[in-house]
């Protein structure tokens, strides 16, 4: 009864400052405010305010068991130590990143074949910063030429 009573005096005075704002033309405050008032009524007439004091009581008795008892704090160590763990074993890469199917190449996605003595060395590729062909002189000298460049290689 008095829990009722609580409930519909709060939702009462929410309504009567959201009122207020709408009094005065402040429309979004208002209606937050009418929101949030109708919250202790409908908390009370769905009976969820048992399940609230219920939940405050267990919650209530798990952080005085936590601060109490030896097992929880060894509970907790195991934990972090998973989490640990599992952030070094990289649960959480992304799909660029290596699989860790322990065959010992590292970040590379795949391993080089060495070069066999009778094919003989391949041609070295060229860098990727290398100038590429065709440049003509005034090109190389305009004032924006590096500018233009970055822009390029950003596809800008």
């Amino acid at each position: 009864m008095l829990s009722g009573t609580l409930c519909f005096l709060l939702s009462a005075a929410g309504l009567v400052i959201a009122g207020l704002h709408g009094w005065h033309r402040r429309w979004r405050t208002a209606v937050r405010w009418a929101a949030a008032a109708l919250v202790p009524a409908g908390l009370y007439l769905t009976d969820l305010l048992p399940v609230g004091s219920a939940i405050g009581r267990a919650l209530g008795n798990w952080a005085t068991k936590l601060v109490l008892d030896p097992g929880v704090w060894t509970g907790i160590g195991l934990l972090g130590l998973a989490a640990l763990l599992l952030a070094a074993t990289g649960v959480g890469r992304g799909p660029g990143r290596d699989k860790g199917d322990g065959s010992g190449g590292g970040r590379r996605k795949a391993t080089a074949k060495p070069a066999s003595p009778a094919t003989g060395a391949s041609a070295p590729r060229p860098s990727v910063g290398s100038a590429r062909p065709g440049k003509s002189a005034a090109e190389e000298l305009g004032d924006f030429s590096d500018i233009e460049e970055i822009l390029r290689k950003r596809g800008i």
